[in-house]
């Protein structure tokens, strides 16, 4: 099938629940895609930081093939093989004790949203249930986690919203100080803000966060679901703060590309869910944890991190130079491979034109351009994109840079 028809088929027969660029990619193999007329596009969007290993990374791709020859699907009414040892590695390189799987990210932050609840209930008392999150987050698309979510432009018309949330700017330790209430149970954020403009959570904040929920009996939650896993450098975001949190959330690169969503928690928090306070029929099936434990034995491997760090480092000296350029961008900012460029401009000239280049981005809000490109891409591959960038930005006209 060819683009229009793939497009007026879509039309057709599926809810209008996005605004889809007019191409259909339909192939993909490390850090590039193709669209159904062949064309050909270096990814810094990677599926929205799903495809951390670039696109049919051969080990995932090998280990998916050999599970769905094996067994594909059990409940968790039974013991799986696959998940135990994706739990094994998942607790083994970090902080935390226990592991629950689900399908998304999403479905990761309402399962911490409810161990949270749960936690309270049990140790801190009966009118302990709310928790602060903060402004320009993204926690998920249901009820529960869009609540979390601090922006209004995802909650409208979606009345009345779960209670128990409370809203506070990122990196101000004050407003979130004065925001504790008698019903405070937790603080649940995001290290880097990825939806958010990719806005980098600041080290003396994240100690006074720990040390607020040390002194106030507080829960820390960490939604690494976009962060997390390799993106920044270090398997983990929480690791360039030393501090560790209580609960954490992952999805998106966990499974290489295949839909697969976590929730960890330390034992004292996690023995608050027992048999049926929480489930999901497909969560960590032997399919999903088998493409897991390929992806996490990659992304955990310490020479592989010093090599995102690198490749971040030399990324983003690149972006400084852009900066230093245009006029119109006022900013770097972003950790590791999870980078972005502050614009004075709206952004969607600027992807439009680098997609016409044969470079896929994309622009946060109307005027951050963020780069989430696959952990695995080259030094070259940057270098590519900086340069379609500059292409598209030097031939912007006037109008198009004025405030």
């Amino acid at each position: 099938m060819k683009t229009q028809e793939i497009i007026e088929l879509g039309q057709k027969y599926v809810m209008n629940t996005y605004g889809r660029l007019p191409m259909a990619l339909v192939k993909g193999e490390g850090a590039f895609v193709w669209d159904a007329e062949g064309n050909k596009y270096l990814d810094f969007v990677a599926g929205l930081a799903v495809n951390s290993l670039g696109h049919c990374h051969p080990k995932v791709v090998e280990a998916i093939r050999e599970q769905a020859e094996t067994l594909m699907h059990v409940s968790n009414l039974y013991w799986i093989e696959p998940q135990v040892k994706l739990a094994k590695l998942l607790v083994e390189n970090s902080a935390l004790d226990k592991v629950f799987f689900c399908n998304s990210g999403a479905e990761a932050n309402e399962g911490a949203i409810k161990l949270a609840r749960k936690y309270a209930k049990k140790y801190l008392g009966p009118d302990k249930y709310e928790i602060i999150t903060m402004e320009k987050s993204f926690h998920g698309r249901t009820l529960a986690a869009i609540t979390a979510t601090a922006q209004p432009k995802y909650q409208k018309d979606l009345d009345p919203l779960p209670p128990g949330f409370k809203y506070v700017p990122f990196n101000d330790f004050a407003a979130l100080e004065k925001a504790i209430s008698p019903n405070t149970c937790a603080i649940m954020m995001e290290p880097v803000q990825g939806e958010g403009g990719v806005n980098v959570a600041d080290y003396d904040y994240m100690q006074q966060v720990k040390q607020l929920c040390l002194e106030k009996n507080l829960l820390l939650i960490f939604d690494e679901v976009q962060c997390g896993l390799g993106r920044t450098g270090k398997l983990f975001a929480y690791e360039h703060y030393n501090v560790e949190p209580n609960i954490m959330t992952l999805a998106k690169a966990i499974a290489g590309g295949f839909p697969m969503g976590a929730l960890l928690a330390t034992d004292k928090v996690a023995e608050c869910f027992q048999p049926g306070d929480h489930a999901s029929t497909f969560g960590g099936n032997p399919l999903a944890a088998a493409a897991g434990c390929a992806a996490v034995s990659i992304l955990a491997d310490k020479d592989f991190l010093v090599e995102v760090a690198e490749k971040g480092a030399y990324f983003e000296q690149k972006l400084h130079r852009l900066k230093d350029k245009y006029s119109f961008i006022t900013d770097v900012r972003g950790k590791g491979l999870i980078l972005g460029l502050g614009i004075t401009v709206d952004g969607k000239s600027i992807v439009d034109g680098c997609l016409q280049k044969g470079l896929i981005i994309n622009c946060v809000g109307s005027n951050v351009l963020r780069f989430i490109p696959p952990l695995i891409i080259t030094k070259q591959n940057i270098d590519d994109a900086v340069n379609i960038i500059d292409e598209v930005m030097s031939g912007l006209s006037f109008n198009e840079v004025e405030l």
